[in-house]
């Protein structure tokens, strides 16, 4: 048998518990080298919040691999290169690699095959997905566009197998591989350090993830179902940047949420949790057939569509001083941890779509750069979902009210206090409205007035995809 080394190809497995390529590669009895790239020319750059979310990432993977008795190699190139200079180096045998699903992971793959896949040995793991894009079509081989249908096919499928327990001890030891300082990567924001709010809010690593998915086991899954779409509740299981990264499988999630569900009696919650573990997967199938998903509309008629420029508007709503409390509360959350609750997440993404006729790939292009679960699928599923372009998709002419969606949601007004310190002291009657205020009562005269106004704004965007409509027939 032969005893060259296994190279593992980290890319955003950043766990040791279920992460197939890895264990598997383990239990040959031979040494493993993991690596990580950073590869700065495949694709679209990570966004800030995702750079610092990596760097804190890569820290506690590291140190796990290193207290079994591994050393994590650290290299910044194109990958193809930075992975055939590695095996020169070690004279590997093997390259083991999870399956990732967007068009620059796709294509990296392809070249991957055909410059190294006649000299060693190419075995590509699954571990990103539940289901891969093959496994779920409909009867005519097409993949599905409506997710209802996608989640009952899902259903039908054999039952998910065991997730994989995480290595207790290294293989045999790899010789020692120079790696790049974590540091000279400068991942971490210098001058300003705006990430304060981040290291508050979050504890980023494969232990975090797990104690985050403990804690919403414990203590919010049987509420799920109502608590999820209001913000001012902890009901949201707060996993979506853990699963981004890989810190926790899909797999090890739906296995452990189900078992909880069992003991506890909260399947309730926890159906509705597994049915958004499923419309992530809709949002990746998406993508993977779909690869334009962040760009494009999905819908060909909205290529025509009358956006706006309005780069004073669009930076009003990314400072969160739209004037519309629910929306700039949001936005200023996601200023601060990085992340913002679902459902304010919606009546955001609305305002900027509906409201101000900006077109929605600059909100999918904000939420990248400041989100730490800015994820290729499901940040342009969700923004195409919203707009009304994509293949399932909330008609365009539902425009949510910012002020009603504030009242339903937030009904005493907690979640839009903390994070608007100007209207604290604003009375119930007009904390969403506070426009409405008489003479201004209690309003901090720094808030400002609301960047349009919200019956004329719907108006106008009714009429112009009225006209798009037309145009299109």
């Amino acid at each position: 048998m032969s005893r060259k080394p296994i190279i593992v190809w980290i890319r955003r497995e950043l766990r040791l518990a279920d992460h197939p390529a890895l264990v598997t590669a383990l239990r040959a009895g031979r040494p493993v080298i993991p690596v990580f790239v950073l590869d700065d020319t495949a694709g679209r750059p990570l966004g800030g919040a995702s750079r610092w979310w990596l760097h804190q990432s890569l820290l506690h993977f590291r140190a796990a691999i290193r207290e079994l008795g591994g050393q994590l190699i650290l290299r910044h190139g194109e990958a193809i290169q930075c992975l055939g200079k590695l095996i020169d180096e070690t004279d590997a045998s093997a390259l083991y690699f999870t399956r990732h699903h967007g068009p620059e992971d796709v294509a990296t793959e392809a070249a991957l095959y055909r410059s190294l896949g006649q000299t060693l040995e190419l075995r590509r793991f699954g571990g990103r997905l539940l289901f891969e894009p093959e496994q779920v079509l409909k009867g005519d081989g097409s993949p599905y566009k409506v997710f209802t249908p996608f989640w009952k096919a899902c259903q039908s499928l054999p039952e998910q197998s065991a997730s994989l327990p995480a290595p207790e001890r290294w293989s045999d030891a790899a010789p020692s591989l120079a790696s790049d300082k974590l540091a000279e990567w400068r991942l971490l924001p210098v001058s300003p350090d705006w990430a304060g709010g981040l290291r508050t809010a979050w504890q980023p690593g494969e232990a975090g993830a797990l104690n985050a998915l403990d804690d919403f086991l414990d203590s919010h899954a049987s509420r799920y179902k109502t608590d999820r779409d209001f913000p001012d509740r902890p009901g949201s299981s707060r996993l979506s940047a853990h699963l981004h990264f890989g810190e926790v499988s899909p797999r090890l999630l739906w296995h452990t949420a189900r078992a909880a569900a069992v003991q506890q009696t909260t399947e309730t919650g926890i159906e509705a949790f597994l049915r958004q573990l499923i419309w992530r997967e809709f949002s990746y199938h998406l993508l993977f057939h779909h690869p334009q998903l962040n760009s494009q509309p999905l819908r060909q008629e909205f290529a025509s569509f009358p956006w706006r420029d309005d780069a004073q508007q669009l930076r009003r709503w990314q400072q969160g001083r739209t004037g519309y409390p629910i929306v700039d509360a949001g936005m200023r959350e996601l200023w601060a941890t990085g992340w913002m609750h679902n459902r304010v997440r919606m009546i955001a993404a609305s305002f900027l779509i509906k409201d101000l006729m900006i077109p929605w790939q600059a909100g999918e292009q904000w939420f990248w750069d400041t989100l730490v679960d800015a994820d290729p699928a499901n940040n342009g599923a969700s923004w195409q979902w919203v707009a009304g372009c994509g293949t399932d998709s909330a008609p365009y002419f539902r425009i949510f009210n910012p002020s009603l969606q504030a009242k339903k949601f937030d009904p005493q007004g907690r979640y839009v206090r903390h994070w608007l310190p100007e209207l604290r002291d604003c009375p119930d009657k007009w904390l969403q409205t506070p426009w409405l205020s008489p003479d201004g009562a209690d309003v901090d005269p720094a808030y400002p007035q609301p960047v349009v106004d919200h019956g004329m704004a719907r108006e106008r965007a009714l009429r112009a995809y009225k006209e798009m409509r037309t145009r299109a027939a």
